[in-house]
C-alpha cells in the first residue's frame, strides 16, 4: 500500500501586484489542485479561489453516498474519475455564473490542474483545463503528463511541420480552454500508476514558463523534502525574472507506514507537509510554515525574491488571455 504526501506554495512573483493563483491540498481526500486565474481588475484571483473552494466543497459534500451529484455519472469512467471530473465541471459553472452576474468579474476565468490519488487502486487521476501542468519525476527522468490547451499547441497539432520562424510568430500567452469561459467545459482526464519514490509536480505557468523541465527535475532530485522542493522551484522562477505568479504543489509517493501498524501500532506515523491555500484545507494536517509572512492573498507561503530585483508594475489586464478560437481539443 502506498500513500501520497504533499506540500504547496505560491508566490506573487516579481512583476505582479497581487497573486491570482490558488491551490489546495486536501489530505483527507488525497486531492491536490492548482488554479491560475485571469481577468482584468482583480477578477483572476476571484476565479482561481472560486475554483479551488468549489472543488473542495464538492468533495466534502459528496463524501456520503446518498448525495445527488449535479452532473450525470459517466459509467465509462471510474468513481474517482467521475468525482474529479464533476468537481471541475461544478467549478466551471460557478465561475461562469459569477462572471455573468458581476460586472467586476465579467470575462474572468482560470486554468486548473487537479490530481487525486487512490491508494486502493494505486492510481493517480489527473484532470486539467488550460495550461497549468502536471509533471512526474521518476528516478532521474521527468515527464509532462498534461498537454497545454493553448493556441500554439493547437496549431502544432494541426500543422506539425511548422518552421521555427512560424512557431515564433505564434502568441504564447493565449489559451483555448479555461474554466468560466462557457457554461460547459471539456476536461482532459487521465491516470498514472505511481511507484515508490515518484514525485508529481502541479504548477501554474508562472513556473513552467520561466524554467525548463530539466530545471524542475533537478530541483526535485536535489531537495531533501517536498517543502524544500517548493521553495527552490519558486526561487528558481524568480531568479529567471519572476514574470508571473508562481505556484507549485509537490506530491511524493511513498510506502504507507500504516501497513506496519498491524504488527507494531507504534510504527504508524502520518506526515503531511502543506501550506493550505484556504480554509478548505484539513485543519491540523499541515506542518506550520517557516516563512515569516503569507502571500498577498494569504493563502500560501512566500519565497522572498532576490534583494537586488525590484517589482515592476503589473500589466493590466492579465497577460494570459483566453483566445476566441472555439475549443476543438479532444476530451
Amino acid at each position: 500500500m502506498l500513500r501520497a504526501i504533499a506540500a504547496g506554495m505560491s508566490d506573487v512573483g516579481l512583476q505582479r501586484e497581487h497573486n491570482e493563483d490558488s491551490f489546495i491540498v486536501l489530505k483527507e481526500y488525497d486531492l491536490f489542485v492548482v488554479a491560475d486565474g485571469m481577468g482584468g481588475h482583480r477578477a483572476g484571483d476571484v476565479a482561481s479561489k472560486l475554483a479551488t473552494e468549489t472543488i473542495s466543497e464538492f468533495f466534502r459534500s459528496t463524501a456520503n453516498d446518498d448525495v445527488t451529484w449535479p452532473f450525470h455519472f459517466d459509467t465509462n469512467l471510474s468513481e474517482e474519475e467521475n468525482r474529479l471530473l464533476t468537481g471541475i465541471r461544478v467549478a466551471n459553472r460557478q465561475i461562469f455564473e459569477r462572471s455573468t452576474r458581476s460586472r467586476e468579474c465579467h470575462g474572468m476565468g482560470t486554468t486548473v490542474v487537479g490530481a487525486m490519488f487512490s491508494p486502493k487502486k494505486n492510481r493517480m487521476y489527473i484532470g486539467h483545463v488550460g495550461d497549468s501542468r502536471c509533471y512526474r519525476v521518476r528516478e532521474k527522468g521527468i515527464n509532462l503528463l498534461t498537454r497545454d490547451h493553448s493556441l500554439i499547441n493547437d496549431y502544432l497539432l494541426a500543422m506539425p511541420d511548422l518552421t521555427d520562424e512560424q512557431r515564433n510568430e505564434l502568441p504564447r500567452n493565449v489559451i483555448t480552454r479555461a474554466l468560466g469561459m462557457q457554461d460547459q467545459v471539456v476536461v482532459d482526464l487521465q491516470h498514472d500508476e505511481p511507484r515508490i519514490g515518484d514525485v508529481y509536480v502541479l504548477c501554474s505557468d508562472g513556473l513552467s514558463g520561466m524554467i525548463t523541465d530539466e530545471d524542475i527535475r533537478d530541483v526535485i532530485l536535489g531537495s531533501e523534502d517536498i517543502r524544500e522542493s517548493c521553495r527552490k522551484l519558486i526561487a528558481r522562477a524568480n531568479e529567471q525574472g519572476g514574470e508571473d505568479n508562481v505556484t507549485a504543489v509537490v506530491i511524493r509517493i511513498e510506502a504507507d507506514p500504516a501497513a506496519a501498524a498491524s504488527v507494531d501500532p507504534a510504527a504508524a506515523t502520518v506526515q503531511m507537509a502543506a501550506t493550505p491555500a484556504s480554509s478548505s484545507s484539513a485543519p491540523g494536517s499541515a506542518i506550520p510554515p517557516t516563512a515569516p509572512s503569507p502571500s498577498s492573498v494569504g493563502s500560501a507561503e512566500t519565497v522572498p525574491p532576490p534583494p537586488a530585483t525590484e517589482k515592476a508594475p503589473e500589466a493590466q489586464p492579465s497577460e494570459k488571455t483566453a483566445g476566441a478560437k472555439p475549443d476543438t481539443a479532444a476530451n
